[in-house]
């Protein structure tokens, strides 16, 4: 098999972050498939040669599929990306009633398996797709690829031991009909991949207050805040400091933490310099969602940093019409030093093809 023909369409594609990896691992990117227009905007000012075709997949023919990327049937190269919409599966309390209906989008890639038998098969999502007991949706899935003649590995890997800087524990699934066995990427430890390494002083980023932004780096831009969240981040200790420092201090004690300073330890954190990030959610830019509070300066990370934290090469541009809007393409994205580190691990795969 000639692994330098392999070439990709990347389901759910968001913003583009598998897709760029996998470019990067020197793997053909046909297109992308999502429905939002923002994420639309940002994936084609950035990958290449590369189509979004904006869509809901689960009003879309695998007929219109061959037609819009010029593929067929039973092609071994093809390889077909599925990182469906997470927020039902994941931990983080987000509105269930709308990602609900997100939960069950590998039933619809499930179609377009079935009738393309592309040569191998990617899935990344969170934990949750794995761990949750109360829903069948994988095990059918896993059933559905062995019924087609797939063997796969799948397992929780941590994109911090695949070139991130930042602890993103998340579901991977490798899966061919070509070959009889199947393994995933090896994990490969760097101490090196932390907050500091990122976005410290060699990331050569200016120093910013609340609310300001870098003339010269329009994404280098952090969310205002409020009087008193300004003076808790202040009360805030460097480098791992969290609002357990204000127990002293009713005034800005939260009401909905009081005497429960053991629960919810990050909310209003502080990253530590020399860890990993926590992981960078679609909320990172702001203090009341997490540990998101810069080590030193008194603000949350910025939207350039979490960008950086999530393996996005300072040239990535991303377009949306708010903050909010970036925020989600960044958190929602699959970390393209992973994605890279799985497109390189397809190709030699098929080199013992």
């Amino acid at each position: 098999m000639n692994h330098n023909t392999l070439k990709a369409i990347d389901f759910f594609c968001g913003a583009g972050g598998m897709s760029y990896g996998f470019t990067q691992a020197g793997i053909r990117v046909l297109g992308g498939i999502d429905h939002d227009v923002d994420c639309k905007r940002t994936y084609e000012r950035n990958i290449g040669n590369a189509t979004y075709m904006q869509r809901d997949i689960t009003h879309l023919s695998c007929e219109a599929l061959a037609d819009f990327f010029g593929i067929s049937p039973g092609d071994d190269q093809l390889v077909f990306c599925g990182c469906s919409p997470c927020q039902f599966w994941s931990k983080v309390q987000t509105d269930r009633t709308k990602s609900r209906r997100t939960a069950f989008l590998l039933q619809h890639f499930e179609r377009f398996i079935s009738y393309f038998r592309p040569g191998f098969i990617v899935v990344e999502n969170v934990p949750g797709l794995l761990r949750n007991k109360r829903h069948t949706i994988l095990p059918k899935f896993l059933d559905f690829l062995a019924q087609q003649g797939y063997s796969f590995k799948d397992g929780i890997v941590d994109a911090n031991h695949y070139g991130v800087p930042q602890h993103r524990r998340r579901y991977l699934l490798i899966a061919t009909r070509l070959l009889d066995q199947v393994t995933l990427p090896l994990p490969n430890k760097s101490p090196s991949l932390t907050v500091r390494y990122a976005i410290g002083k060699r990331a050569g980023l200016s120093s910013l207050d609340a609310g300001e932004r870098d003339k010269g780096d329009p994404l280098h831009r952090a969310a205002a805040l409020s009087a008193q969240n300004l003076r808790r981040i202040k009360k805030t200790p460097h480098d791992g400091g969290d609002r357990s420092s204000w127990r002293g201090y009713t005034k800005l004690q939260l009401k909905a933490y009081a005497g429960h300073d053991d629960i919810f330890a990050d909310v209003y954190g502080r990253m530590h310099w020399d860890r990993p990030a926590p992981t960078i959610t679609t909320r990172f830019n702001s203090l009341s969602n997490g540990r998101f509070g810069h080590p030193k300066q008194h603000r949350a990370i910025s939207l350039r940093e979490g960008a950086i934290l999530q393996s996005f090469p300072r040239k990535f541009r991303f377009l949306g019409s708010s903050n909010s809007s970036i925020a989600r393409q960044i958190g929602n994205a699959v970390p393209p030093r992973m994605a890279r580190r799985i497109g390189s691990h397809l190709k030699r795969l098929t080199r013992h093809g």
